[in-house]
């Protein structure tokens, strides 16, 4: 057993014995947050959202960044307490120091990430056979993530740095959506009333609750960025700023680009499309080439997808490497890198996972659907997934930031607002709530990967009992 269980030694001493190198600054971190969060919902899920409400979906953007950003506020509060790796089971463990509820948050965690990142693979598989047809859309996902983890394995520094020149990349495709509005409008083609029209059937506010839900898996990411604060340069004095900064930023371009993607291209094309925000560039404003514009745009998508991706593999290695020095996992996975001191063991483990749900999702995803049911596609599989395993986190993370205060405070810890986080609660209850009722197999899908993480604890068990026998 390692010499103390999660939360038991004050954040200094656990940051002096940490293996890992402290490279991040907060300038990096802003970037990272920002890539993180922009790549996965833009590029990847903002058709998804339109078919959900209709023409004012961005109104689900912006209230799902306002529910994930009060997360933030609590996430960003603990950091500056805890500034260590493993994030939310850290927090839970300090909280309530019940060993099997830290075990079950930290799978929980990993699995969303797990579901994200094969869900960010799908996506970019789709964008990918957009404009190249070949090879098969599933070999190109698992390319994606041999590579991605090809890239993660060399160190956590480039793998940030890479993360700040794909944030560059993905923010000028957002800028050519943008462009693409301000000429739409400016030549006098908008209706704006496609702003505020919501779908016929159905009540309104179910329609948004759908809508943020979707949104949501958008926002999921940037607590990513509390699983490197071992690896961050003065973490209390720039978490704050750089996690809720990021977010903040990503908001305002996610509405932007819905309400530009909503005035250019109708809702059942952006809808019905695996590359949503490739239509309104093929809605040709813009005077340039057509066909050289969006292969041009295909190509910054996949690179905004492929930074997303990369943090969640960095995520899933480092969450693997903390629950293997506490004893919560097979200590193989606590194996670092002697030159890239990287934890390369947890690394292949997670891409190998990443790579099975890919496979399985895209299995279910091509076979007939039951009588009387929509066909789902692989991606709003594992999107559903991850939104599951995410809000049920995000709610015991302010549940934990509340019941830590007054507890490891000192003067630059940051404490966030309590009505608010109050609020974040009952929010994140009620957006999993509708989509367990909406999409049950969800369910399933949660405890066969909860079932990989019990028979990973059951062989740390089986390997301590030999070690003290061996002992004895």
């Amino acid at each position: 057993m390692a010499d103390q269980a999660i939360g038991a030694d004050p954040a200094s001493k656990i940051q002096d014995e940490s293996d890992l190198k402290r490279s991040i600054t907060g300038k990096l971190l802003f970037f990272y947050v920002l890539g993180d969060v922009l790549g996965s919902g833009i590029y990847v899920l903002i058709g998804s959202v339109a078919g959900a409400v209709g023409g004012a979906f961005w109104v689900a953007f912006g209230l799902g960044v306002t529910v994930a950003t009060i997360t933030g506020l609590a996430y960003a509060e603990l950091v500056t307490k805890y500034p260590q790796a493993a994030g939310a089971a850290l927090y839970v463990n300090k909280a309530f120091g019940k060993r099997p509820l830290t075990f079950l948050i930290t799978f929980c965690m990993l699995s969303a990430s797990f579901a994200a990142a094969a869900s960010l693979a799908q996506g970019f598989s789709d964008y990918f056979s957009q404009v190249w047809s070949l090879p098969p859309a599933l070999l190109i996902g698992l390319l994606f993530i041999v590579a991605l983890a090809v890239v993660n394995f060399i160190g956590i520094t480039e793998s940030v740095v890479a993360n700040v020149v794909m944030t560059v990349v993905e923010v000028s495709g957002l800028v050519i959506i943008l462009a693409c509005g301000v000429i739409f409008v400016s030549e006098g083609k908008a209706n704006f009333h496609s702003l505020v029209e919501f779908h016929s059937e159905g009540n309104p506010i179910f329609a948004i609750i759908a809508g943020i839900a979707l949104a949501f898996f958008a926002m999921t990411g940037f607590e990513n960025a509390a699983n490197v604060a071992e690896e961050t340069i003065d973490p209390k004095r720039t978490f704050p700023k750089a996690l809720v900064g990021g977010m903040v930023v990503a908001g305002i371009l996610y509405v932007l680009v819905a309400m530009t993607a909503a005035l250019i291209v109708p809702v059942g094309t952006l809808a019905g499309s695996d590359a949503a925000l490739l239509e309104v560039v093929k809605a040709d404003v813009l005077p340039l080439p057509l066909a050289l514009i969006t292969i041009v745009f295909a190509v910054i998508a996949m690179v905004a997808i492929t930074n997303t991706c990369l943090v969640a593999l960095v995520t899933q290695s480092r969450i693997l490497y903390g629950m293997a020095r506490e004893d919560v996992v097979p200590g193989v996975f606590s194996k670092v890198h002697a030159s890239r001191r990287s934890p390369w063991v947890a690394l292949i483990f997670a891409a190998f996972v990443v790579g099975a749900l890919l496979i399985i999702a895209g299995q279910i995803a091509v076979g007939d659907p039951a009588p009387g049911e929509e066909k789902t596609t692989a991606l709003e599989i594992l999107v559903n997934v991850t939104v599951v395993f995410t809000l049920f986190i995000y709610g015991m993370v302010i549940v934990a930031a509340l019941k830590l205060r007054g507890r490891d405070e000192t003067e630059g810890s940051f404490k966030a607002w309590t009505p608010l986080l109050i609020l974040g609660i009952i929010a994140n209850a009620i957006l999993l709530i509708y989509v367990v009722v909406d999409d049950p197999t969800s369910l399933i899908w949660c405890a066969g990967l909860l079932a990989v993480g019990g028979l990973l604890f059951l062989l740390e068990r089986l390997f301590d009992k030999g070690n003290r026998r061996q002992a004895a």
